[in-house]
């Protein structure tokens, strides 16, 4: 089995080591990843400069881009065969409710769902100070995982799996959940700072969180400190609306 790693974290970073450890034993293993940050960088694409890919090794390459550039030119020019499947993470910090919007972690598996390729996008529910240390203690829990949905008899077609892990120790956690997106508000998340030339600037970024949800929704599960399954597909089409219409659409 050929594995596609990617992350937004940057191909130096701490998740994307122990998702390999991880997932090393499961098949052979590519890694494209970014060469620097590029958390919050979504599902977008480079098109106004060229991309260089830099060769890092037998099966590693490093990529001036986002984390969708990487899964797109591995499986377009980079790999000499579309892998099997496309794993993103272990981001630093969590990817639940709204987060999946602005995730680049999620864009890298969802580049690859867009591509026909299975794909499991992996986080870290948990403070970012935190993730090293909780991560090393878990890798055992990811490869247990990363085997079961990897030898389904049938991986949900036309879905990528949005998985978070509890900020706790490996051996505590408790066990796996199917879940639904919970919901996130930020609240002063702007910040109003002066540049040292005296010119004001505004900062994304920082501020309180809220969550909120049913009972199994993502943020639920991972507090109570069991690792969260969201499927997740392409189809942003409200159904119950579009069969609703006749509610409230009416042509003239």
């Amino acid at each position: 089995m050929r594995i596609l790693l990617s992350n937004d974290d940057g191909i130096l970073a701490k998740g994307l080591g122990v998702l390999e450890r991880a997932a090393e034993p499961l098949g052979e293993l590519y890694v494209v990843a970014p060469d620097r940050e590029q958390s919050a960088t979504s599902h977008s694409l480079t098109l106004h400069h060229p991309l260089r890919p830099v060769r890092l090794g037998e099966r590693r390459w490093q990529v001036d881009g986002t984390p969708t550039d990487c899964v797109m030119l591995a499986c377009e020019a980079l790999l000499e065969a579309r892998p099997d499947f496309v794993f993103s993470g272990i981001n630093h910090g969590p990817n639940m409710g709204e987060d999946v919007l602005y995730s680049g972690t999620v864009a890298a598996a969802m580049e690859g769902l867009a591509l026909g390729i299975p794909a499991i996008a992996l986080s870290f529910a948990g403070s970012v100070l935190r993730a090293d240390a909780i991560l090393e203690t878990q890798v055992g829990a990811v490869r247990g995982l990363l085997d079961h949905l990897t030898t389904l008899p049938a991986f949900p077609p036309h879905t990528l799996l949005n998985v978070n892990l509890p900020a706790v120790p490996g051996d505590d956690i408790k066990g796996i959940k199917l879940t639904r997106l919970g919901r996130r508000v930020f609240s002063d998340s702007i910040a109003r700072m002066k540049d040292p030339w005296g010119r004001e600037i505004l900062w994304i970024g920082g501020g309180s969180v809220e969550w909120s949800g049913p009972d199994d929704s993502d943020f639920r599960a991972v507090h109570d400190g069991y690792i969260s399954v969201t499927p997740l597909h392409l189809d942003l089409t409200h159904r119950d609306v579009l069969d609703a219409a006749g509610d409230w659409w009416r042509t003239r």
